[in-house]
């Protein structure tokens, strides 16, 4: 068995575990992002600041559900022009 269909088999394959965006504007946002949450951090209560807390919790989780989509569409994309190069077939199923 090859070594990516075992990982997929036993669960071991965990692309976003592994993903670290090198992109130096991703890294600028993250940057003021921390920055930001910090300063909200020593401007609000406590129960505000928890609230606030919360809903980064959300978007978190909604980016985490939007991007699992996008991996998946991504994957079912790419898999089908794979099928299509390699079978001579159009997406339809048409011999070219």
């Amino acid at each position: 068995m090859s070594i990516v269909l075992e990982k997929l088999f036993y669960g071991n394959l965990r692309p976003n575990e592994s993903l670290q965006p090198v992109n130096s504007e991703y890294l600028s946002l993250n940057r003021k992002i921390s920055t930001l949450i910090d300063s909200y951090h020593k401007k609000l209560s406590r129960e505000e600041y928890d609230e606030l807390e919360n809903l980064i919790d959300l978007l978190g989780q909604s980016t985490s559900i939007y991007s699992s989509a996008a991996y998946t569409e991504g994957f079912r994309l790419g898999a089908m022009v794979m099928i299509e190069v390699f079978g001579g077939m159009n997406l339809k199923g048409d011999e070219q």
